[in-house]
This record gives structure tokens, C-alpha cells and sequence, in this order.
């Protein structure tokens, strides 16, 4: 069980609070709350809980999971090719920029706080050769903080669930207690999620979502939003 110095550096890392702007974005589903198709706590959690199966299971969390193994690893080659298909698969102008910016304030975040006592030798090196993305630089903190691998897969599906959640609170919009109550129905379906991720293999690895994809591209010349994406 994770204990002690881990798992306080995983809180950090999986914490809304982390300083890397994660709560400007929604990743198109304010889109999809402008349309109507998300419109209530039902509607909300069913959404959510459709990509957490469809998208972060089959493709998401499962190159989460083998950046943080190529980090763990020092694999310059693995770290690499795993963070350009990371970019690749972003489809429209808005989701791509999200994973530079906050992988860029990731990066610079994890500069400040290593101090005068760096952690992980060489990892920030390697997170410089790879092309620079959120997961890449989640995977290279989470090695260089000691926070085992599967232990930081769950804590960034979880975070990424969380996130979706208070779009939701803040625009639906629902109430604080509606939305614990999301998280708690949402859990079975994380777990789901990292286990996927483990066990999937590459040639199985799938983000087919062009519902997704539209409803982030209509996102960019949306008349009144409150998220970057």
C-alpha cells in the first residue's frame, strides 16, 4: 500500500491546486454543455463516464502509463515516441496547445521545486529530448518525486475525472454535494480505466472520438466560453 513520502507527493501531483492551469480547460465539454448535451447530473455523469470507457481507457491512460514506465525506465527512445503520439493524436488546435502549456508549466514547476536538491537525475534532461507534452511531464515528476508508477496512473485518471467534475459544478451548473456525489458514482469507472491501461496492448490503443473532435473545433470560434478548450 502507498504510505508516507509517496503518497504525500502523489496528493500534490494529483491535487486541482497544482499551479499548471489544469482549471482552464474542459476538453470539450463545455462544448458539449452549450449544445445541450450535457444539461444536468444524469447527463453529466453519463458523459464523463462515457469517456473515461471510450477515450481515457483505450488510449489516454494507457500512454499515461507507458511514459511513466519509459521515465522510470530512463528510456530516451520510449519517453520520446510515446509523447509525439500523445501530440499526434491532439486534433484540433485547442487540445494540442492544453498539452504543450501545461506540460511547458509542468516542466518549469518541477524545476522550482526541486531547489538545491534535485530529484531524479537526468530526468528533466530526458523530458527535454522527448517532445514536451502533460503526460510526458506528469510521468517525468512522478519518477523523479518517487511516486511508483501505478500508484501515479491512477492519481492522473483520478485527476483527470475531477477535473471534468467541477467543469461541470461551475458551468451545468450542480452543487458542490452533486458533484462529490459524481465522483464517488465515477469511481468504479476510473479503476476500470487504470486497469485497461496496464493491460491493453499497443496495437489495440484507440482514441477514435470524432464526436469529441467536433465538438472541440466548434469550441474554437464559440461565441461565449468560459474554458480554453
Amino acid at each position: 500500500m502507498l504510505a508516507g513520502t509517496a503518497l504525500l507527493r502523489l496528493l500534490q501531483l494529483a491535487s486541482p491546486s497544482l499551479p499548471i492551469g489544469a482549471y482552464s480547460y474542459s476538453q470539450g465539454l463545455e462544448g458539449a454543455i452549450d449544445l445541450g448535451l450535457v444539461h444536468d447530473a444524469a447527463s453529466a455523469r453519463d458523459w464523463i463516464g462515457g469517456q473515461l470507457l471510450d477515450v481515457v481507457a483505450h488510449f489516454d491512460a494507457p500512454l499515461q502509463w507507458r511514459l511513466l514506465q519509459a521515465f522510470d525506465q530512463r528510456d530516451g527512445t520510449a519517453a520520446r515516441g510515446w509523447s509525439e503520439r500523445w501530440l499526434a493524436s491532439r486534433d484540433t488546435f485547442e487540445l494540442r496547445a492544453e498539452t504543450v502549456q501545461m506540460g511547458y508549466s509542468l516542466r518549469q514547476l518541477l524545476v522550482a521545486l526541486q531547489g538545491d536538491e534535485p530529484h531524479g537525475v537526468g530526468l528533466l534532461e530526458l523530458l527535454d529530448e522527448a517532445s514536451l507534452s502533460l503526460p510526458a511531464a506528469y510521468a517525468c515528476a512522478a519518477a523523479a518525486l518517487g511516486v511508483p508508477a501505478p500508484a501515479a496512473l491512477l492519481g492522473a485518471v483520478f485527476s483527470w475525472t475531477e477535473n471534468q467534475v467541477l467543469v461541470c459544478v461551475k458551468t451545468v451548473p450542480l452543487g458542490q454535494v452533486a458533484g462529490q456525489k459524481m465522483l464517488l458514482a465515477l469511481s468504479p469507472l476510473v479503476e476500470i480505466a487504470v486497469r485497461s491501461a496496464q493491460e491493453l496492448p499497443d496495437a489495440a490503443l484507440s482514441n477514435w472520438a470524432p464526436g469529441l473532435s467536433l465538438l472541440s473545433m466548434r469550441h474554437e470560434v464559440q461565441y461565449s466560453r468560459l474554458y480554453r478548450s
